[in-house]
């Protein structure tokens, strides 16, 4: 059914009201799949038009899209998009910063710890003598990437084993928001083999000395660039430091998506939301943003990757990682980080005349109020 926003508005605030543990009936059910495939295609409508004006948009397959040099465009995401996925290697759960958009926001200090000398790997435990034991194993990775939560409290507890996935050959990057970062450690990752290093500018509010340590990983690292969640506070902090942020001699830029759940949620109430595909959640402004971003990247020919990682990126990258596990047809990961549709976050954009449904038509009987169901 296509929806109207009069509609889906009136539903939803009903549904708001609900008590959270109570089940929709399937009819209940429809309204709501109804109500966020109408906002999803007015959202990626708005998409589409800025898409539309931005030169030279380099597609990757239709899985990603990117502008600037092909060279440039990070070795470890062609491994999530193209090999065998992200390849998540977890050891630090704490973090010296507290920002709106992490997905740990609030319980950062709940996070629980991997293990005194233990690294997690597919979900596993592991010393770094049984790395050599898991190396044996048929289904090494292309590329691994250190996450969780913020490495650089910690980082010479990460030099050993950098340097043994080194030798091995397999890519490695690393996330950091950057702020305790030094020459020194810098240095001790690139003489480990780390190939990759991803700086969280938005973390740091694009703070000038996290710009600075970005031109000196690049002394020693062969990729660095930026991965952060694109909000309205780095959009306009990022243009104003554009000069020294592209001085740094950095390869690219990754603009991910916004990505909602039940810790950050809180912050973004009150923005129009959309939902991409039944799974992530996330403001509208935010791909918006980076769609701008690139348009002016390109115009202005910037000697960076500007890669939009978006829900959709996000989306085929689960698609490829089940399909090299040997998944059936179709296999996916990808969800939503809810228990429930939070129907009350839906509201503004239900409320936002600047966000049109595409097609409207009356509900068909037996989804009106005042209808008898029997």
């Amino acid at each position: 059914m296509k929806i109207s926003k009069k509609d889906a508005r009136m539903w939803f605030s009903f549904f708001a009201e609900l008590d959270p543990d109570e089940a929709l009936l399937p009819w209940q059910q429809e309204i709501v799949w109804a109500t966020l495939y109408q906002i999803e295609r007015a959202a990626e409508a708005r998409f589409q038009a800025l898409e539309a004006q931005i030169p030279n948009l380099n597609r990757m397959a239709g899985r990603t899209m990117f502008v600037g040099p092909v060279q440039k465009f990070p070795q470890g995401c062609k491994s999530c998009l193209f090999g065998t996925g992200l390849g998540a290697i977890r050891k630090t759960n704490r973090c010296n910063l507290q920002c709106p958009f992490c997905y740990d926001f609030g319980q950062m200090d709940a996070q629980p710890p991997v293990g005194e000398g233990m690294w997690e790997i597919g979900g596993s435990r592991f010393r770094l003598d049984d790395i050599d034991l898991l190396l044996t194993m048929g289904n090494r990775p292309t590329g691994v990437s250190y996450v969780y939560l913020e490495p650089f409290m910690e980082i010479e507890a990460y030099y050993a084993i950098i340097r043994r996935f080194h030798e091995a050959g397999i890519h490695q990057h690393m996330y950091t928001n950057g702020t305790l970062a030094t020459e020194e450690n810098l240095r001790a990752l690139g003489e480990a083999g780390l190939d990759e290093l991803r700086f969280n500018l938005g973390a740091s509010g694009c703070a000038d000395a996290v710009i600075r340590n970005m031109g000196v990983a690049k002394q020693y690292i062969a990729q660095v660039g930026i991965e952060t969640p694109m909000t309205p506070e780095l959009y306009e902090r990022f243009l104003n430091k554009r000069a020294a942020i592209l001085g740094t001699g950095i390869d690219f830029v990754n603009l991910a998506e916004l990505h909602l759940n039940e810790n950050n949620l809180g912050n973004y109430l009150g923005e129009s939301l959309y939902c991409h595909r039944h799974g992530y959640i996330s403001p509208i402004f935010s791909r918006e943003l980076t769609l701008q971003l690139m348009r002016q990247a390109a115009q202005e020919e910037w000697n960076v990757a500007v890669h939009d990682c978006s829900n959709h990126t996000k989306f085929a990258r689960d698609l490829n990682l089940r399909a090299k596990e040997g998944g059936w047809f179709g296999a996916s990961a990808y969800g939503r980080e809810f228990e429930s549709v939070p129907y009350e976050a839906f509201l503004p954009a239900l409320e936002d005349d600047a966000l049109p449904f595409l097609e409207e038509e009356p509900l068909p009987e037996g989804y009106r109020p005042g209808d008898f169901w029997g």
